[in-house]
């Protein structure tokens, strides 16, 4: 791995975890589903701040790091955006922490 890529994936990481660093935003991953496939699971803001007893404002910040972040994904459903976990992303900011940490050795 070259230094840009180092670089790059230490930002990544940096981003990654300052979006997690946030309680609220432990919470709504928590609560969201790991896949859209199932409308019923998937949650809009106003369900979202409703379940977490917080401000639509608050939690469309919180959904807006995360999904900066590549931790969640959304969807346009009717006037609604519906949010889930992307997995995926989460797996590979996991797997580049584990090989910065690999480094150490």
């Amino acid at each position: 791995m070259n230094d840009y890529d180092v670089q790059t994936s230490a930002a990544e990481l940096v981003r990654t975890f300052k979006a997690l660093g946030e309680p609220v935003r432990l919470q709504i991953l928590r609560l969201l589903p790991l896949t859209d496939e199932k409308c019923d699971d998937v949650y809009n803001v106003s369900e979202l701040a409703e379940e977490l007893g917080l401000a639509q404002p608050t939690v469309s910040h919180h959904l807006c790091v995360l999904k900066n972040a590549g931790l969640v994904k959304c969807r346009k459903m009717c006037r609604d955006k519906y949010y889930w976990v992307d997995c995926e992303a989460l797996s590979t900011a996991m797997a580049a922490f584990d090989r910065l940490m690999e480094e150490r050795a």
